[in-house]
């Protein structure tokens, strides 16, 4: 049997809720020590400027064994 790593990352995926995630690390063994956000940009061309426009984030969790 292999042993669990001391810490993990759980991401948040788009048909997943944050409680999802939670439940998710708990379930394995891991408690949340930190959580991380992430902007997503999309750049999009108008008028022959380029716009970065924010369409979402990527949230991550990381989790310490318990």
């Amino acid at each position: 049997m292999t042993a669990k790593p001391k810490k993990k990352k759980f991401h948040v995926e788009e048909n997943m809720t944050i409680d999802q995630v939670l439940s998710q690390m708990t379930k394995e063994g891991y408690m949340p020590v930190r959580r991380m956000e992430e902007p997503i940009f999309q750049e999009k061309k108008e008028n022959g400027a380029i716009q970065i426009i924010p369409i979402g984030k990527k949230i991550v969790f990381e989790g310490k064994l318990v």
